[in-house]
């Protein structure tokens, strides 16, 4: 009877739906999205308007935020993402269980422009949110605990945040481990690589995985660089002079590997200092 109910509602409801939606354009116009926002601007407002559908609603602003959020990403030249976190305030709060809100939501606005907004501090806020909402899910925290080490650089909190990860039922077996190697590794660019590998392989086919794959593609380029550094110095030492060029490494026999990056663009070398690293026109370049 329940269901039948419920049919009924949504067979009324949703015939409203492209009028509602042809009121809103005639109205606002091209910022509608910037509009409701405005008017719309808190979840707690959003669920009045929709009583008893708010997990509808939230999958309706779910879906707006990542057209915003794409939209802005290819076609903006203002790439703030101003109304990115409101959007996911309000669907979260909406649906707070709705955890890919949280973990994508968390990636576009942690990752630097022009991939994402640059706010990690408000990502690991998602997050951190995320996980308090939903106490029994050790994945949002695992993946908080990331955050604080990929995004802050903050070993201990990360690894702090992973030991609490680690005692939630049903929680991998292998987070009090890598918690326990954060604190004995600090930085280290491996750890970098596992926390992106586990991402990797846990995530669903869409933006999150293909981001962990570019973020192994640039620590693959560090190292290779890095490589390449150690190969100049053993041209110099064999030859007493550094190379000119790159390509002498290979001539000189210290060398076999290939000489750009897996985006094809040549590293980057420096013959006054030695150094060799990844090109900033390269797409896999990130500040250090």
């Amino acid at each position: 009877m329940k269901r039948r109910w419920a049919g009924a509602i949504v067979a009324v409801v949703f015939p409203l739906v492209p009028w509602s939606q042809s009121r809103i354009d005639t109205d606002v116009g091209e910022f509608r999205a910037q509009q409701e926002v405005l008017y719309l601007w808190s979840g707690d407002h959003v669920k009045r308007l929709f009583p008893g559908f708010e997990g509808l609603a939230a999958d309706v602003y779910w879906l707006r935020t990542v057209q915003y959020f794409g939209g802005t990403r290819l076609y903006a030249r203002d790439k703030s993402f101003e109304l990115l976190r409101p959007l996911i305030e309000i669907t979260t709060t909406l649906d707070p269980r709705l955890e890919i809100a949280y973990r994508y939501g968390a990636v576009f606005l942690s990752e630097r422009p022009p991939i994402g907004a640059g706010r990690p501090r408000e990502g690991i806020e998602v997050l951190s949110r995320g996980a308090a909402r939903n106490p029994d899910s050790w994945r949002l925290r695992q993946e908080l605990g990331f955050f604080h080490f990929l995004y802050l650089h903050d070993a201990h909190r990360a690894a702090a945040v992973l030991e609490e990860a680690s005692t939630i039922p049903g929680a991998a077996f292998w987070l009090r481990t890598f918690a326990a190697s954060l604190l004995a590794q600090g930085g280290d660019r491996e750890a970098s690589r596992r926390m992106w590998r586990q991402m990797f392989e846990q995530a669903e086919a869409g933006i999150l995985k293909e981001n962990a794959r570019l973020q192994l593609r640039i620590l693959d380029a560090r190292d290779a660089a890095d490589d390449l550094t150690a190969a100049v110095a053993e041209f110099e030492r064999r030859h007493g002079r550094r190379p000119e060029r790159l390509d002498e490494l290979v001539r000189g026999g210290v060398w076999r590997g290939p000489l750009a990056d897996t985006a094809g663009v040549p590293f980057h070398y420096d013959g006054q200092t030695g150094r060799v690293t990844v090109a900033t026109e390269s797409p896999l370049w990130r500040p250090r």
